[in-house]
């Protein structure tokens, strides 16, 4: 299915013709190492404001109120738009290395879900009676599954990430 071609398509020769490609992989020595770093910076931000708050809305840590987790949030989408765009850079830097492989794939339908997840949730009111619980309140049962299905994609999310590498069948 995912098997890699012979020759480059034409989509990765176009990617690879571009000023941003040349200028990631000619600067590879330091720049992939510090779009690493942001690359986790912005994940350690995800996992703190999400994270937390989908721990609160699992029903732990009832004393804690939901609002002041929900006003980390905007440090989780910053932590989400840090990700998106070095997870660009590092395609558009290997192409070769993401397109065939289909854990790269699974990672990506995982951003898709747990991005969508965040914005609908937390941009629209589909949220707003769920930032408002107290000290002490039980969240809803959608609270929950939303809090558990959320906290899954994010895990499988730095999982899948980390198995990138290890699957890459050009490494074999």
């Amino acid at each position: 299915m995912f098997e890699e071609p012979d020759l480059p398509a034409a989509w990765e020769l176009w990617v690879r013709a571009t000023f941003l490609h040349h200028f990631v992989a000619d600067q590879g020595q330091w720049l992939w190492p510090v779009m690493e770093t942001l690359h986790f910076l912005g994940l350690i931000l995800i996992v703190a404001a999400i994270g937390g708050l989908n721990i609160r809305l699992l029903g732990f840590v009832k004393e804690l109120p939901v609002a002041p987790l929900h006003r980390l949030l905007p440090w989780g989408i910053a932590g989400f738009v840090i990700n998106i765009i070095t997870g660009i850079l590092f395609f558009v830097g290997m192409p070769f290395f993401y397109a065939w492989n289909p854990t790269f794939y699974l990672k990506m339908g995982a951003v898709v879900v747990a991005g969508t997840t965040l914005v609908l949730f937390n941009c629209t009111g589909a949220f707003r009676a769920w930032a408002q619980l107290g000290s002490g309140e039980d969240p809803p049962r959608l609270a929950k599954f939303v809090a558990a299905a959320s906290l899954f994609l994010w895990f499988a999310i730095i999982v899948l990430g980390r198995y990138i590498p290890l699957t890459q069948e050009s490494l074999k």
